[in-house]
């Protein structure tokens, strides 16, 4: 599991829904979005492009990255939607690229935006059997693109399949290898059953352990249990503390820890763990550790990471084990 602060959850509000904006950004998700694409009808769609500048305007609480979601870029109003987001005063964190199908689509965002919006991060939503297919070369799109996002309701209408998690798994699969590949984060689509969070705390709980960085929520309800799911509990907290004790006190040579073989990889993400997730806490008690050879011991190599960005970066679990 990989745990991040960037993306563990994202809310989307109607660009028409202006008396929902100051709602968005204090919902607690680590995304506040406004949505001018699936929420709004055709005839609304100018207008939304000219309230959503106000989104981006509202004073900042610091909680909550802005984003919006434009329309796909196989049509006119796609084009027109990174047009105004040139001409906003306040520029969004990010903007999601829908039915992303070829590195292009991330192309003609980018060169849209130019210089006008340089900050501006990317995510691509991949929901169509073509972005599945492409998934990996979306990916490496270019060094704003900061993850990619499934999209399972889409996806299941195009290929005939059950809107349920068996039946996509391959989709979402597909998905999240492709997204770490690239080094860049996954989310995962929405579960739309507003009142089943019983549904959604399985749902969620899966998404995690296939290796998505976050879901999308539906409702503000829903993102109190989608951020906890995908944050560390305390018990893995603890053990971080240890790891990372267990490291600077064998100057991060091997060693063992609550008898787990543990070395550099460990190390580093343990402690890029605590950063993220972990107040200031007393230092921990001294940990029951013994130095191993080296020859004797295996790890894997560290996935590289992109740079932090606004406190997003994305970080490797210190409790997964180095099989052989």
């Amino acid at each position: 599991m990989k745990f991040t602060r960037y993306c563990r959850s994202l809310l989307s509000t109607p660009a028409t829904a202006v008396e929902r904006y100051t709602k968005s950004h204090r919902s607690g998700a680590d995304i506040a979005m406004v949505d001018l694409e699936d929420s709004v009808p055709p005839a609304r769609k100018e207008e939304a492009r000219r309230l959503a500048e106000e989104f981006f305007a509202l004073p900042s609480t610091k909680l909550a990255r802005s984003a919006v979601r434009i329309n796909a870029l196989s049509g006119p109003e796609g084009l027109r939607d990174l047009v105004a987001i040139t001409r906003y005063r306040v520029k969004p964190d990010l903007v999601l690229i829908p039915m992303a199908e070829s590195p292009r689509d991330v192309a003609i965002a980018a060169g849209a935006l130019g210089q006008d919006c340089p900050e501006t991060e990317f995510l691509a939503v991949v929901e169509t059997p073509l972005g599945i297919e492409h998934a990996p070369a979306i990916a490496a799109a270019g060094h704003r693109l900061r993850g990619l996002v499934f999209g399972s309701a889409d996806y299941a209408f195009a290929v005939g399949a059950r809107l349920c998690w068996e039946a996509l798994a391959h989709a979402r699969g597909r998905v999240v290898n492709s997204a770490r590949a690239a080094g860049i984060e996954a989310m995962d689509a929405p579960f739309f059953e507003v009142d089943d969070l019983a549904g959604l705390r399985r749902e969620a709980g899966l998404a995690r352990d296939f290796g998505f960085s976050g879901k999308i929520a539906v409702h503000p309800r829903q993102l109190d249990l989608i951020n906890r799911t995908f944050s560390p509990d305390e018990e893995l907290l603890a053990r971080a503390r240890r790891v990372v004790a267990a490291g600077l006190e064998n100057g991060r040579s091997v060693t063992v820890v609550d008898g787990v073989m543990v070395g550099m990889p460990f190390f580093e993400a343990s402690q890029r763990l605590i950063e993220q997730f972990d107040p200031p806490h007393p230092a921990p008690d001294r940990p029951d550790t013994r130095t191993e050879p080296r020859a004797d011991t295996r790890t894997e190599p560290r996935a590289e990471s992109r740079a932090d960005s606004r406190n997003g970066t994305r970080t490797d679990n210190p409790d997964h084990a180095t099989e052989e």
